[in-house]
């Protein structure tokens, strides 16, 4: 985990709600799902990795700049708190990750050659297929 997701984590509000699923009658009275927020300008990001973070959590962004993570998966609140905070790491390690720059690749002047030889010689086979003018 990065020192800006653990920051992330230090800032997040968590607040505890009720969730569907499993759990039988007990997920009527317990609030076991976590809603994690945190605010995406407190932690400084740069203006490359806030667009990359901007793009990966998509709706999970609200207007105001809060990334929302919602963990209802396990019955406890501890499971669940622990899943957001891993999945909040996780978009943020993603996010601050410069993508891998591409490498061009290369043909050399045979394999040129011997491409437009193809496309020519595809090119012929096409146009002996049309109508014939006599």
């Amino acid at each position: 985990m990065g020192r800006i997701a653990q920051r992330a984590i230090e800032l997040a509000e968590e607040k505890f709600v009720t969730a569907s699923g499993p759990g039988g009658q007990n997920v009527n009275k317990v609030a076991t799902a976590v809603q994690l927020r945190v605010d995406v300008f407190a932690l400084g990001l740069s203006p490359e990795a806030f667009a990359r973070l901007r793009e990966l959590a998509g709706s999970r962004l609200t207007k105001a700049g809060e990334i929302l993570i919602l963990a209802s998966e396990h019955r406890t609140q501890d499971m669940n708190r622990q899943a957001a905070r891993a999945r909040l790491a996780a978009l943020l390690d993603e996010a601050l990750t410069p993508p891998a720059r591409r490498a061009k690749s290369r043909l050399n002047r045979l394999g040129k050659v011997k491409r437009l030889k193809a496309k020519k010689e595809r090119g012929a086979v096409k146009a002996g297929r049309g109508k014939i003018d006599w």
